[in-house]
């Protein structure tokens, strides 16, 4: 039986839609690669630089500070602009930013590549999972945000690994060398093959995106939305950028055995994130994150309390930190949906992704504060950020809790 008309198009429509949605996943690969291959490379940043953690933390939360303060400013104007024109003006300088990154010959000019590649990275974010929104109807949308948003375990699985076995065969700065060229493949990819979104421009006033603002900054319930991610990612940023490090100088790790810590953690990530995701629908999403949130106390008190471990113990606690530190956002974010009103849902959560980094910037940078050195170059009070993060853990319970009772959630 030969295949009718209609079929034969919704086939090529398929076919282009996966081609848009493996595109714009590629991109996300790239710009999080380039934040994340920060904290495997902090022993050796550390050592080549002669730099204390403090000044480590600093080239961490340089990028989410960035990131947090224009991706805040971006809300103002992102609508008025093509979605395609948006997303390939700022992934053109977050390239520029990361090339910048692979030629630094000094701590100064890295930090202020770090700046430059996050202030346009934090923007390629929101610019990706829109145009997701735009060119993908809505009965297919879940499945395309799923594979778009798997792009931090991609990275964590493939990148990288690939990126330490690039920095220990060659240089550091081969690693950067690598995104940034991969980058310009994804943005040539990008504007061959992706089209105009379906949404225009909208032209507003920038007194009535004022007024809009206002509007939501003001709302007690969007005010807690804002509060219960920020504290998660708070807390978890405070541990996250020296675990390579604390792995290396306390657990007893070498650096060429780094990479298993990041692949097992995302493998683990990308299995458990479907369960969770399944069981927040059927369980809620309140209860789920309660679950998750629980549970992911253990490994944070487990990892920031280890002592010198085989290989094997070390990864069974990196894993279940990454697995359950990662997989509470994915109920935590379902609940935060059910917060927002649809008209408002742009701006806000513009103005959710730019508290969440900015928060991520202030935890890296206390992080680095309280963390020292010891006499044999070990880091003292890990301990304590990781009792920080078990804090902001609890806190983001409660704060949960009043979101569930307020609207009425599983």
């Amino acid at each position: 039986m030969n295949p009718t008309e209609t079929e034969i198009n919704l086939k090529e429509t398929l076919k282009k839609e996966r081609m848009y949605v493996l595109i714009l996943a590629a991109i996300q690969v790239a710009h999080i690669l380039d934040f994340v291959i920060m904290m495997p490379l902090g022993p050796r940043f550390m050592r080549v630089f002669s730099i204390s953690p403090v000044e480590f933390s600093t080239l961490v939360s340089a990028y989410t500070f960035s990131a947090g303060i224009v991706g805040f400013t971006a809300a103002l104007y992102a609508d008025h602009f093509d979605r395609k024109k948006f997303l390939l003006f700022n992934f053109a300088g977050f390239i520029i930013g990361t090339f910048l990154c692979a030629i630094s010959t000094n701590f100064t000019y890295l930090l202020i590549a770090r700046v430059i590649a996050g202030a346009f990275g934090g923007i390629v974010n929101a610019a990706v999972l829109s145009l997701v929104a735009d060119l993908i109807p809505f009965s297919r949308r879940g499945n395309a945000m799923g594979v778009v948003m798997s792009s931090f375990s991609i990275a964590s699985i493939a990148g990288i690994p690939l990126g330490l076995y690039v920095a220990n065969t060659f240089d550091w700065h081969w690693t950067f060398h690598l995104i940034w060229l991969l980058g310009a493949i994804f943005w040539i990819m990008s504007l061959v093959i992706l089209p105009k979104a379906n949404t225009p421009p909208q032209k507003r006033s920038l007194k009535d995106n004022l007024k809009n603002f206002k509007k939501i900054l003001t709302q007690t319930d969007y005010l807690l939305a804002f509060s219960f991610t920020s504290m998660l990612a708070f807390g978890v940023f405070t541990v996250i950028p020296f675990i390579s490090a604390y792995m290396v100088r306390n657990v007893g790790l070498t650096e060429l055995q780094l990479p298993y810590i990041y692949l097992f953690g995302g493998i683990c990530t990308i299995v458990m994130a479907r369960v969770i995701g399944k069981l927040s629908d059927k369980l809620g999403s309140f209860t789920m994150f309660a679950t998750v949130a629980g549970i992911s106390i253990i490994p944070i008190f487990l990892l920031t309390n280890l002592p010198q471990v085989s290989l094997v113990y070390a990864l069974i606690v990196t894993s279940l930190f990454t697995m359950f530190g990662s997989t509470r956002f994915i109920p935590a974010m379902t609940l935060v949906s059910a917060v927002v009103k649809p008209q408002d849902r742009g701006t806000f959560m513009s103005l959710e992704n730019a508290a969440r980094q900015l928060s991520s910037g202030f935890a890296s940078q206390i992080a680095g504060l309280i963390i020292g050195a010891g006499a044999a170059g070990e880091l003292t009070n890990y301990n304590v950020v990781g009792y920080i993060c078990i804090l902001g853990t609890i806190f983001a319970i409660l704060i949960a809790r009043v979101l569930k009772n307020k609207f009425n959630l599983r």
